[in-house]
């Protein structure tokens, strides 16, 4: 199989393509999203951070920033900052070019004369890009070149009996296809980590998936809390899950039955064609989705027991669900019904090969749900929720 996309200078293939109007602090991003209200074909987020951080958690911050200028989705960025800001404008620009070598401009308000100025000048540069952009020609690429993010939230017994098994097999496949697949959100491995690890094609990857599981929860001992007291969720309990451990097991089947071949920490880049892997990632959906997006994923596909409308900023979301009463309660937001799998009416292989050609289908432009409704939620990890 394969699909239609766009070949980066940098060698990666995306499957949009977007112009990044990247806000280096959140004192910029007003100023981004007035410019990316004003050209087509533009892209932003609101950046909470960037300022008044310490030395980790900016790190956590510059991933992410440089991460989505890199994504083969963004085929240039126009970043945009204060001119005070912890995430200095030389930082940000050096973090971006340490991963990629597409076009990129800048524009710093404190320097060019304030808000209005500094709309104008970012404006231009963006049109200039997107014109650029909109000249590049679609290609025939092998699935090989994709990089899926998976990801699960608002789970209920239906995620773990179809929606993440179904991931699963849609997982394996892309494997077997030479692509890359990334397994995340460390905190719901806890109490099936030894199973995971179990997989892991080296040594060294079976300690990493250990450590990652265990500082997670040596973290949160140390301040005197323990992440059983907010992990199941409210949303996950009236769901009828019972237990972190039960969510777990769950939370897993999205990997399959691949070997685990490596664990990335957060919102670092993901080598493509590197089988399953596993991104060291905080339970918090939007936070957890940017970081395989500042990974390279091109595209996500996500699975929720009880509904979810979250999207990306330049990745786009497939949501799935196992629960049919979701899907009917909440069919503007899901764009596959895995409840069939439960029922008996079709098996888990109809239904993975469905979903591999949703996947391919969005690889070659289809909009998913959240995309049509223009949803773009972002939130990145910060140390005190990572760790």
């Amino acid at each position: 199989m394969t699909f239609y996309g766009y070949r980066r200078s940098d060698g990666r293939v995306g499957i949009r393509n977007y112009v990044l109007i990247l806000p280096a602090s959140v004192c910029a991003s007003d100023t981004t999203r007035i410019v990316a209200q004003q050209v087509n074909g533009t892209v932003t987020f609101n950046n909470q951070n960037g300022c008044s951080q310490v030395a980790s958690d900016q790190q956590l911050t510059m991933d992410v920033m440089a991460g989505y200028a890199a994504n083969p989705n963004v085929y240039g960025t126009v970043i945009v900052s204060l001119g005070c800001e912890n995430c200095q404008m030389d930082l940000v620009a050096q973090a971006i070019a340490e991963r990629t070598n597409k076009p990129m401009r800048q524009v710093i308000i404190q320097e060019v004369g304030g808000t209005l100025k500094a709309v104008d000048m970012a404006v231009r540069y963006a049109k200039e890009m997107a014109a650029e952009a909109s000249m590049l020609q679609k290609q025939e690429f092998p699935m090989s070149e994709l990089i899926l993010g998976t990801e699960c939230g608002g789970s209920d017994p239906t995620s773990g009996l179809a929606a993440n098994p179904l991931i699963g097999r849609l997982s394996d496949l892309l494997v077997s296809d030479g692509g890359t697949s990334i397994l995340s959100e460390t905190t719901e491995f806890i109490g099936a980590e030894h199973i995971l690890a179990r997989r892991a094609a080296s040594p060294e990857v079976h300690e990493r998936i250990l450590d990652i599981v265990h500082r997670y929860e040596k973290a949160l001992q140390l301040v005197g809390e323990e992440v059983r007291e907010g992990n199941p969720s409210p949303g996950n309990k009236a769901g009828g899950l019972t237990t972190l451990e039960e969510k777990s097991l769950g939370c897993i089947h999205k990997g399959g039955h691949s070997p685990v071949n490596a664990v990335y920490d957060y919102a670092k880049q993901v080598e493509p064609k590197s089988g399953l892997v596993i991104m060291d990632t905080p339970g918090n959906d939007p936070s957890s989705v940017a970081a395989m997006a500042a990974g390279g994923a091109q595209v996500v596909v996500f699975s929720s027991g009880r509904g979810t409308p979250t999207g990306n900023p330049i990745v786009p979301v497939i949501k799935i669900t196992g629960n049919k009463l979701t899907f009917a309660k909440m069919e503007d937001n899901i764009d596959l019904d895995a409840s069939p799998v439960i029922y008996g009416s079709k098996t888990m292989e109809e239904l993975g090969d469905e979903l591999y050609q949703m996947v391919r289908d969005v690889a070659c432009g289809k909009q998913t749900k959240a995309e049509a409704l223009g949803f773009t939620e972002m939130a990145i990890a910060r140390v005190c929720n990572y760790v």
